[in-house]
């Protein structure tokens, strides 16, 4: 009991949904599919096959709106910061995605996400109301707390069965993410997503959209309970998931390896190992009349006749060519089937097909495992790292790089990095993950892990802690060259550069003081008292808006008195804190291919800013202020 009368509205509409199901979408009656139904003769404006929700307009909206935000480095919570390959990026995924999209556009071999089921019960960020701006939006998810931590209430919206909107807030979401995620891809490039029977309806819909319908190539089905849940009312037990894959445009799997140990030589064939192979066919004489035909025992005259619901799987003049070549395994009795003697030798494709059904561990497991790393309950039903270790497997090989930008515990951090280490790949990594706040009570608060982004991070320690003890146990010798053990931690943030906003400028008064604003475009940061942060930030800044890797190598280097950036070893030099002509000279003589220096450093001192302008023309370097 809830204290309140009835719903006379509800119960209207309950009744309606009994007679019309067709006619109500997420709680509400589609008008025009009503008359539909009650045979009114309709004509339907734009008609056609299409996905369509509440907001959708709002998704692309979202897609094209440019973001200024940055990453900024995290040593401290990183290992081998200056020689790892592997990335974790805590932040905002939607925000992410678009920070990554001019370093990684068409670099990524396989990317793996685990969103949010839509059960329901998920809270994730989408907008409560449809229009929320780009201002209102940034705003909310940069809520914090006392202590730094994104607040819940500001950064998450429970998206319950009971909204009005309940399908189109989680459509929204997922498409300008998948959107952008699918610039990330290479041609060759896959993507595998996890999801339930609340959402596969329509996210194979949006795929097909976002991907294009011919780019699908399979539907997973992971057999994710290992015993039968009889807690449900309905007696059904729900034992499995769907893992939809769609490839960029040439993606493909590896496939599983043929059986080899069946090829032997028992008679010394000097054509090698073989082994006994049927030769019958699936086709009934109906079907293919060709395929059913008598062959006869050269050696003892006994006519074999083929069956009449199979007959044979090659035509009669192949069948007398096999004979002729003595591939031919008659059988003893006369009522036997022949069969074919299969070479090794003559195998061309070593690989079968990799079945849609997944059996690769229970989410007992998942949550097993990491139990084992972090000695205690710390998260429920992540993802068996056996599941995503298959599928990094199966899509990828040495130096590719694999992408999970709903990264949670870290389980695709795990399967990469235990794949590596048992067929000595080269795979490398780029984790996103929000910085959501543990529930307060939960074993993870208690042990001091804020975020799940925490939990993320420290579950990549100890799992590369793990493996190199037992690569050292086990080989007596780690080198970091061969076993990339580590990761670069970054966090999602505000520009280090002032944004000129034109939207704020309703007057003369207002262009004026922008204008004031930016005689110094470095924003005022909290790290002001420490030049080398500030510096920092702003180089890794440029490098990433720039094109340039997160991986690629930045060391500080001198000038001749002027302390720069350089960056790929020196093919872009950054001038970040002051210059000279003597600076200038040391600068072009590196050689470098492009030099940006903020204009500031110029201040007061046209004529230095113009010879450089000049000398750098002169040497065949781009340069430019900021």
């Amino acid at each position: 009991m809830d204290g309140k009368s009835l719903d006379i509205k509800q119960e209207q509409l309950n009744k309606l949904k009994e007679i019309f199901p067709e006619a109500v979408s997420e709680g509400k009656i589609d008008w025009e599919k009503l008359r539909l139904t009650l045979g009114e003769d309709l004509i339907i404006a734009n008609e056609r096959y299409v996905l369509n929700w509440a907001g959708k307009s709002d998704a692309f909206r979202a897609i094209q709106t440019p973001t200024t935000a940055t990453l900024k480095p995290q040593k401290d919570q990183s290992i081998n910061f200056d020689t790892t390959e592997n990335i974790f990026i805590e932040g905002e995924n939607l925000e992410v995605l678009k920070v990554l999209q001019k370093s990684y556009y068409g670099k990524v071999k396989m990317i793996y996400i685990d969103p949010p089921y839509n059960t329901g019960n998920d809270s994730f960020i989408y907008p409560d109301k449809f229009s929320e701006s780009k201002d209102e939006y940034l705003k909310r998810i940069g809520d914090k707390d006392e202590e730094g931590y994104l607040t819940k209430e500001g950064f998450f919206k429970k998206n319950s069965k009971e909204n009005g909107q309940y399908h189109s807030n989680w459509l929204s979401m997922m498409y300008p993410r998948l959107f952008l995620a699918r610039n990330l891809l290479r041609e060759d490039g896959v993507i595998f997503v996890s999801v339930d029977d609340n959402e596969v309806h329509n996210f194979r819909l949006m795929m097909n959209e976002i991907f294009g319908e011919e780019n699908f190539v399979a539907c997973f089905i992971w057999h994710r309970r290992q015993m039968a849940d009889s807690r449900n009312q309905d007696r059904a037990s729900t034992d499995h998931e769907y893992v939809l894959f769609y490839k960029k445009a040439t993606g493909a799997l590896k496939g599983r390896d043929i059986d080899t140990t069946k090829f032997t030589n028992p008679d010394n064939d000097p054509r090698g190992d073989w082994f006994s192979a049927d030769i019958t066919g699936l086709a009934s004489k109906d079907q293919r009349p060709n395929l059913h035909y008598d062959v006869v025992n050269p050696l003892t005259g006994v006519v074999h006749h083929p069956s009449r619901t199979r007959g044979w799987s090659v035509s009669k003049a192949r069948f007398e060519q096999y004979i002729k070549e003595d591939k031919i395994l008659w059988p003893s009795k006369p009522d036997g089937r022949p069969r074919l003697k299969k070479f090794l030798n003559e195998v061309t494709q070593f690989q079968t097909g990799f079945s849609t059904m997944l059996k690769v561990g229970f989410t007992t497991e998942g949550t097993r495992e990491l139990q084992e790393i972090f000695e205690g309950k710390i998260m429920p039903f992540p993802k068996p790292v056996e599941l995503i270790k298959t599928l990094v497997d199966q899509a990828s090989g040495d130096g590719d790089l694999i992408v999970d930008f709903f990264a949670g515990s870290g389980t695709t951090a795990q399967a990469v990095l235990e794949l590596n280490k048992e067929d000595g790949g080269n795979r490398k990594f780029i984790l996103v993950q929000l910085p959501e706040k543990t529930e307060e009570g939960s074993e993870a608060y208690k042990v001091g892990y804020k975020t799940i982004a925490d939990i993320c991070k420290e579950r990549i320690r100890r799992v590369c802690k793990r493996i190199k003890e037992e690569v050292e146990k086990k080989a007596g010798l780690f080198t970091e060259k061969k076993h990339d053990l580590g990761f670069k931690a970054f966090t999602l943030e505000p520009s280090n550069f002032k944004i000129w906003r034109t939207d704020t400028i309703e007057s003369e008064e207002d262009l004026k003081k922008q204008m004031e604003a930016f005689v110094d475009p470095i924003r005022t940061r909290s790290e002001a008292d420490d030049p080398d942060a500030v510096g920092a930030g702003m180089a890794w800044e440029i490098l990433l808006k720039s094109g340039y890797e997160l991986t690629t190598k930045m060391e500080k280097i001198d000038a001749t008195g002027s302390p720069v950036y350089s960056i790929a070893e020196g093919e872009l030099i950054l001038v970040l804190e002051n210059i000279t002509q003597q600076s200038i000279d040391n600068i072009i003589a590196k050689k470098p291919k492009r030099v940006i220096a903020l204009d500031r450093l110029f201040a007061g001192n046209d004529q230095l800013k113009t010879n450089t302008a000049l000398q750098m023309k002169d040497a065949g370097i781009e340069f430019r202020t900021i």
